[in-house]
């Protein structure tokens, strides 16, 4: 079995809205089951559904997305430069480096741009991903959603080492 493309990396684009705001969604229905229940993977999802509201939060945010073959496979998002506000990688290339790939681009993008710390509400799925990043546990949270709850993680990272 040969290894996937490398993805690269682009600024997120007005027209991605439709394209990211349905990979979101695949995302969390098909790699969070282990996690959140169906209620809980739908009242997640709806962020996704005011496809205007998603796509100007992603305006509002340094937003990159990554592809293959010119089809994005994942995307994050910045806010105020120190949170990392979305990360999202399709179930296909999940497991792929492309999470990585995004954070490590984020991370730098924020450094250099004078943030210390970045912070993060880690899905109970994407816990152990922060965690070997380097991210540190700050407090359990429940967030509802609807008249859902869900459950995350505060995580946060100190940048740098005393390098820009």
């Amino acid at each position: 079995m040969s290894a996937a493309p490398a993805a690269s990396l682009r600024p997120a684009l007005p027209a991605d809205a439709e394209t990211l705001a349905a990979l979101m969604r695949a995302s969390i229905f098909a790699l969070t089951g282990d996690d959140y229940d169906e209620d809980q993977q739908e009242a997640w999802a709806a962020a996704a559904d005011d496809e205007e509201a998603f796509a100007a939060g992603l305006a509002g945010r340094l937003t990159l997305v990554a592809t293959r073959d010119g089809e994005p496979v994942g995307f994050v998002a910045l806010a105020d430069n120190r949170v990392i506000d979305l990360l999202y990688v399709h179930p296909e290339a999940a497991g792929q480096g492309v999470g990585t790939l995004l954070c490590d681009a984020i991370e730098k993008l924020a450094a250099a741009r004078g943030a210390t710390v970045l912070t993060a509400d880690a899905s109970d799925t994407a816990l152990a991903f922060f965690q070997k990043r380097g991210y540190v546990a700050q407090s359990r949270n429940s967030v509802p959603r609807g008249d859902v709850w869900l459950g995350n993680t505060t995580v946060q990272k100190k940048l740098g080492d005393g390098a820009a």
